[in-house]
């Protein structure tokens, strides 16, 4: 009866509201990032200047893991209590760490780097050795085709039952999963982020509790040895396509071969592994 409720907060709104936005912002530029590079590069450069654009996409987490191992080290008041007062060390389990401090930084180093792309031209003239991409060219042919083929009645019918542009995004939609060759890449695009996120998902924590490390530390770890290989293999992939020039039959045999060999290796995670810490009551007897 002498307990009060606290009342809830509702920061987390913020939080969600601020991902919200920072998704907005920033899924465009991947896709119209490589459209943008495939229409204005030459052909021969495209698999390099996108493995560029990967590559740095890659190295953005590694400095937010050590951006984060930072800010781990600093109480999650600072800056409103004293810091002489702070009896405890980030080593203890009840020390949280200014995981504020990592957005603020960010977000301010994401809204001036935003800046540059307002004086960007809104056309570009391609030059004589532009892309002049064989493949969005068949593709837009093909689609012109399609559409001379529809008669006026079945698109007048079509536009009656759903929205033009729900219309157009679903047959694009259709004809792109049709595709064989793309679908396979993107059930294996999404195994591959799947296992990838849940590695760096879990791993600190796991780091944490099986070595004894702090957050800190483990944060720093993970940052700066498992993003940057991958970051240095997909340029390497990039640099190698462009030197050896490969068509997509090529280029889906080598990325085939890579992922199988990347898949052998990970098997070897099963053999390596730590006994369970001894812990009274669980795993062992109190006596």
């Amino acid at each position: 009866a002498g307990c009060e409720k606290e009342p809830s907060s509702y920061m987390w709104i913020y939080i969600l509201l601020g991902n919200m936005l920072r998704g907005i912002g920033e899924t465009p530029i991947t896709p119209l990032g490589i459209s943008y590079i495939d229409d204005f590069a030459k052909e021969e450069d495209v698999p390099v200047y996108v493995a560029c654009l990967h590559m740095i996409a890659m190295l953005g987490p590694m400095f937010g893991f050590l951006l984060g191992s930072l800010c781990a080290k600093l109480y999650v008041d600072i800056g409103f209590v004293d810091l002489g007062s702070i009896t405890i060390t980030p080593q203890d389990s009840r020390w949280v760490g200014a995981w504020w401090l990592g957005f603020l930084i960010s977000g301010v180093t994401s809204f001036l780097a935003a800046i540059p792309f307002f004086f960007l031209p809104k056309h570009l003239k391609k030059t004589k050795e532009a892309n002049n991409d064989k493949t969005s060219h068949g593709l837009l042919e093909n689609m012109g085709a399609m559409s001379k083929k529809l008669t006026p009645t079945k698109t007048k019918q079509r536009n009656q039952l759903i929205y033009p542009f729900l219309s157009d995004f679903y047959s694009s939609l259709k004809k792109v999963l049709s595709n064989p060759m793309y679908f396979t890449l993107l059930c294996c695009s999404l195994l591959q982020f799947s296992s990838f996120i849940g590695f760096l998902t879990y791993k600190p924590k796991y780091m944490e509790q099986q070595y004894g490390q702090s957050t800190s530390k483990s944060n720093f770890l993970i940052g700066l040895t498992s993003l940057p290989p991958v970051s240095i293999g997909i340029f390497l992939g990039g640099f190698i396509m462009r030197k050896y020039k490969m068509s997509i039959i090529g280029a889906t045999k080598f990325a085939f071969t890579m992922s199988f060999l990347a898949y052998v290796i990970t098997l070897s995670h099963f053999f390596v592994g730590c006994e369970n810490h001894v812990v009274a009551g669980i795993t062992v007897s109190y006596e």
